[in-house]
């Protein structure tokens, strides 16, 4: 078969098959965006509750166990973001989707196939180094560790553990964008579920810290190898042909890895920061899993909104781009930041709000102790009022991603790795665990803004006065509900007081104050948004109408 580069102008020589997807009118966007949040939701509300069964059994500073296991999962978590939300994000998904597009599905498909087996060689030959050299990582990935021998050697060996976890997410990254390129994005906001469940069932019948540990590292690796399996039987009844091979580097193969590399950097750029924040932190007991507990948190609408209003965005405007249509690709950022700022800045203003009413009713009890949910939520603060940046960085690197410049982003990413470094080093002298939290917020705030700069200069991205005018509406109605938050969490020792009087079961005073708090101001939220004019109805009606004979996840037509 005769290989095409990847921006290719004619139609290649190979047979095209016809497209099984045809495209939607607007507002495919938000549908996309909205089906794939909806899923992931389901994901992370499982995700909450394996952390609740960590916290429970492992705690944070009472054991060291939780540190050792939060470090294992970390370290092939970061190489997992870099190739899932860095390098496909950034390199295969407009690469696969142009070729789709351009030069029809065989074409598409071998691309695929000699992507993932170099993906799958190169994450398994890391993964093997990793494994050999882990007792000297580990001075490296978590320094303060060596000070307790014993949280050391469990820290080894629990990372040796999760590793191969990395070549399972790789593939599962590959074949997920496979899916999204295809307009279907329904397995791969599923997939993750399964390392949840994974890990809940290998760590709740642990009978000691360190037992949950090592059988929660296992479960890990099962869960990998299910997510890959899982995947690949969607690719396969998808209609795309992905099959097994040898890698080899032909030209457009060595493309994609010239866009990736830098690509990999600049949308990963986040978790280099959370790794970073950990190694600063690793000499504090406990500091490690506080950090790891406000993950959870502040990364839920990162994954709910940025992640998810990214994926669907990418190929759209990707397409928008390739047929130099200005007007509907500024359509498609508005669009996704005016609905992104939407579901984020409640989020963003509950987390600064009410941070130790969270942390204290979800998570204190078992081994995680009041002292643990203090220190937790001095950071979770700091982190709230940088939900909003973690989701504009999402979408600002696909602007640049879609017009295949990896470079700038990776520019900046690693400018915001600097800042945060200094500044985590700063702060952490001045404001202990939450100074980590605050340099982190910091310093993505000034890339979101390096972004947005740059992409109004070269003439790529200015946002409209109606999307201007919207997000300021979205902005006041989040206050708002962020003062009715601030002000029941002044009043939460009432507050519990009286509902501990209908206590049952594991649910108490406060676990029953904060579902009753947070109920009320969410259900408040969406009238705030209406009277303050941040959305209307009529644009929530239109977002997700199915006109007759669109696919359940379209994604617009705008070449």
């Amino acid at each position: 078969m005769t290989e095409t580069p990847i921006p290719v102008n004619e139609p290649a020589a190979a047979p095209k098959r016809a497209s099984k997807h045809p495209p939607a009118k607007a507002h495919g966007l938000i549908r996309s965006s909205m089906i794939y949040s909806g899923f992931t939701a389901i994901s992370r509300l499982a995700g909450f509750a394996r952390d609740l069964a960590v916290s429970y059994t492992m705690g944070a500073s009472a054991t060291f166990a939780a540190d050792a296991f939060n470090t294992a999962w970390a370290f092939p978590n970061l190489f997992r973001r870099i190739f899932a939300e860095g390098a496909f994000a950034a390199a295969f998904v407009p690469a696969y989707a142009r070729s789709l597009e351009r030069d029809g599905e065989e074409v598409a498909d071998v691309l695929a196939a000699d992507a993932m087996a170099t993906l799958a060689a190169a994450t398994l030959a890391l993964t093997i180094v990793a494994e050999l050299a882990m007792p000297w990582l580990m001075y490296l990935i978590a320094p303060g560790f060596a000070a307790n021998p014993e949280k050391f050697k469990l820290a080894i060996l629990l990372t040796q553990i999760t590793m191969p976890y990395l070549p399972c997410m790789a593939i599962y990254a590959h074949l997920s964008g496979v899916l999204n390129a295809r307009n279907r994005f329904v397995l791969s906001a599923l997939a993750p579920i399964l390392l949840n469940l994974w890990t809940l069932a290998t760590v709740l019948p642990a009978t000691s810290p360190h037992q949950a540990a090592v059988w929660g590292a296992a479960g890990v690796v099962v869960a990998g190898i299910s997510q890959a399996g899982l995947l690949w039987w969607g690719v396969n009844r998808s209609g795309a042909r992905v099959d097994i091979r040898w890698p080899r580097l032909t030209p457009q193969i060595k493309q994609l890895i010239m866009l990736a590399i830098p690509g990999a950097i600049a949308a990963s750029a986040s978790q280099i920061n959370v790794f970073v924040s950990g190694i600063l932190v690793s000499q504090v007991n406990g500091a490690r899993s506080w950090l790891a507990y406000c993950d959870r948190l502040y990364q839920l609408p990162q994954g709910l909104v940025g992640v998810a209003i990214g994926v669907a965005l990418l190929p759209q405007l990707s397409r928008a781009v390739g047929a130099n249509d200005k007007p509907a690709a500024r359509a498609a950022m508005d669009q996704a930041i005016v609905f992104a700022l939407a579901l984020s800045m409640p989020a963003a203003a509950a987390l600064t709000a009410i941070p130790y009413f969270l942390i204290d009713a979800l998570y204190t009890r078992g081994a995680f102790t009041t002292a643990d949910a203090h220190q937790t939520a001095s950071a979770l603060l700091h982190y709230g009022w940088g939900v909003p940046a973690f989701v504009l960085a999402q979408l600002f690197n696909r602007a640049f991603f879609a017009r295949q410049d990896t470079k700038t982003p990776m520019r900046f990413g690693l400018m915001t790795v600097g800042v945060n470094i200094v500044l985590g080093v700063t702060l952490f002298q001045v404001m202990g665990v939450a100074g980590i939290a605050a340099a982190t917020a910091t310093a993505w705030w000034l890339n979101v803004i390096m972004m947005a700069v740059s992409l109004h200069r070269r003439g790529h991205y200015s946002p409209s006065p109606r999307a201007v005018s919207r997000l300021i509406r979205i902005l006041a109605a989040s206050v708002t509900m962020g003062t009715m938050l601030g002000t029941a969490s002044y009043f939460r020792g009432p507050i519990q007081r009286v509902l501990g009087h209908f206590a049952f079961g594991p649910l108490h005073g406060k676990e029953l104050a904060i579902a009753l708090v947070v109920g009320l101001a969410g259900a408040s939220y969406p009238f705030l948004l209406f009277a303050f004019g941040g959305l209307t109805l009529t644009e929530i009606r239109t977002a997700f109408r199915r006109r007759r004979g669109q696919p359940v996840i379209p994604t617009p037509d705008l070449s």
